[in-house]
């Protein structure tokens, strides 16, 4: 391990306080010693002037479950001046897993992590998995039991309550799960089969997850018609069964929620006054990501990717689906009918069409002379559910209110895969510094510093990890404010970000100088069992 010293340079510490300047050593992985000036025979690491230093950033929402294994340098989120990633999310991943589950969650979740058929899933526990992962990632990872993935395995993909053994088996599952490192829980309760659950299935799940000092990330049931209603539905779980909350990708979003999150941030500090702890994360752009076939009404995907193509092969399901999506407002598209025009292809899986990267399901239905929905029908057909979109449904007002909140930290939600992803994979962080810190003032440096290190790593119960003490882990940041900023764009996402000089991650350097190195100092970080309080 390498001994470094940081010297003479501002310190924003991640506590949400004032910078200071001072000297910072780093010894064997850990920070050693922060000091006006220590006398030390360790290397002087060289920053460019007005840099600063920080904690590294915290993605509380990433898609990198397979991406950290396939791209183990991941320069996408190291380049960020990200150190810890919360994986697992959206109630859809690959641990706890069968034979059977993994073959049905590789085709759904295709357009979230890719479906590479020469690589190894040869795990079937979150254990397993972590361990996989402690076999060399560049930055640390922490792991969510996904709620979807645990129906798949013992209730399957059908569309019907849970009996009581099924939930009692689900719970054990769970608790195996957070026994063998998982942080809490993921729900995606838009997504098949996670959405079938009922409210007192989540219930019984999420007691598990508050007996082991976890926490539960919904993804809800809408973030358009009915988004507060969702909102309270979580709310209610958090307060009957005491499982701390965070709501991933908290937004409002849609043409009947414009201007709406005061209503939703009033909910949150009414909840917290009577005792819930909850908190939240955004990602600092207006539209969504996601896949094609999540636009289907949930009825459509009962009995998995196999059963759902089908349908789409039956003229009276088509029907009946046209009515959903154009008509009635489909459950998978939060309640409301889908705008063709907002949907715009960002990837496909089949080389052939790969002409519709870029263009909305409208543009192309126009140039056919079609209705969109026939656009739709043939590309989930032929890419076998493997197109993602961008969804152009959210409101900058509404950004802007939740980004302030006491509770909120920074969360990515990027989607690596594809031709032209959403550029969130690639600049949420320094999108943060720049247009919300520096160009609009919406935030302060170090407050946001604090939203992407300290309060994050709090969440996560990280004991040594978020800010710059005496006997922290050694994962820091060297950026400059005045210059930092995304450089990713919705027509080239994949572009670096500027002004990140030096990121470390367990006391190496994973980024030296702007470019990075390709060393994997990053680990699994397991749930703390020393910390617990309620089990």
């Amino acid at each position: 391990m390498t001994s470094l010293l940081f010297r003479d340079i501002d310190i924003v510490d991640g506590t949400g306080g004032p910078r200071t300047r001072g000297d910072v050593l780093v010894r064997d992985g850990r920070i050693t010693e922060i000091a006006e000036s220590i006398r030390t025979d360790a290397p002087v690491v060289g920053v460019q002037p007005g840099s600063v230093l920080a904690p590294g950033f915290v993605d509380m929402h990433a898609h990198s479950d397979l991406y950290l294994l396939t791209h183990p340098e991941h320069i996408p989120k190291i380049t960020q001046g990200v150190t810890t990633e919360v994986i697992g999310q959206d109630g859809l991943s690959y641990a706890p897993i069968d034979d059977a589950a993994l073959a049905l969650v590789r085709k759904q979740i295709a357009g979230w992590n890719g479906n590479p058929t020469d690589f190894d899933f040869s795990w079937r526990t979150v254990g397993e998995y972590l361990d996989r992962l402690d076999q060399g990632i560049t930055p640390n990872a922490a792991y969510l039991v996904p709620q979807g993935t645990l129906r798949l395995l013992v209730v399957g993909a059908e569309q019907r309550a849970a009996t009581t053994a099924e939930i009692d088996r689900m719970c054990a599952l769970l608790a195996r799960g957070l026994d063998e490192g998982a942080v809490g829980m993921s729900s995606g309760l838009t997504y098949t089969p996670g959405m079938y659950a009922d409210t007192g299935e989540l219930a019984a799940l999420c007691a598990v997850v508050a007996a082991y000092g976890g926490f539960y990330a919904p993804h809800t049931r809408s973030y358009g018609a009915g988004a507060l209603e969702a909102y309270a539905e979580m709310i209610g779980l958090a307060k009957a069964t005491g499982c701390a909350l965070h709501l991933t990708h908290a937004t409002m979003n849609f043409g009947v929620n414009r201007g709406r999150a005061p209503e939703l941030l009033a909910m949150i500090a009414q909840a917290r006054a009577d005792g819930c702890d909850i908190t939240l994360d955004t990602y600092p752009y207006l539209p969504g990501s996601t896949t094609l076939s999540a636009l289907l009404p949930s009825w459509a995907m009962s009995g998995g990717p196999d059963a759902a193509l089908a349908r789409l092969d039956d003229p009276a399901a088509r029907a009946r689906i046209t009515a959903d999506v154009d008509v009635h407002g489909s459950d998978g598209c939060h309640g409301v009918t889908v705008e063709w025009e907002t949907i715009q292809i960002s990837g496909v899986g089949a080389d052939e069409l790969a002409g519709h990267v870029g263009r909305t399901v409208a543009e192309i239905a126009a140039d056919r002379g079609t209705a969109p929905v026939e656009v739709f029908f043939e590309l989930l057909t032929r890419d076998q559910l493997a197109t993602t979109i961008l969804q152009h449904v959210g409101h900058e007002e509404n950004v802007r209110a939740i980004m302030v909140d006491p509770g909120h930290m920074g969360g990515s939600d990027g989607l690596l895969v594809g031709a032209r992803p959403h550029p969130r994979a690639w600049g949420t962080f320094p999108r943060y510094l720049s247009r919300y810190v520096r160009e609009l003032g919406v935030l302060g440096l170090e407050d946001c510093v604090h939203h992407l290190t300290g309060r994050p790593a709090a969440r996560l119960r990280l004991a040594d990890r978020g800010l710059i003490r005496p006997g922290f882990a050694a994962d820091l940041v060297v950026f400059d404010p005045a210059t930092v900023h995304d450089t990713a764009t919705f027509e080239h996402p994949r572009q670096q970000a500027r002004g990140i000089q030096h990121v470390l991650v367990n006391g190496e350097f994973a980024v030296e100088n702007g470019i990075a190195t390709g060393i994997r100092a990053g680990r699994a970080l397991r749930r703390d069992t020393t910390r617990e309080e309620t089990r």
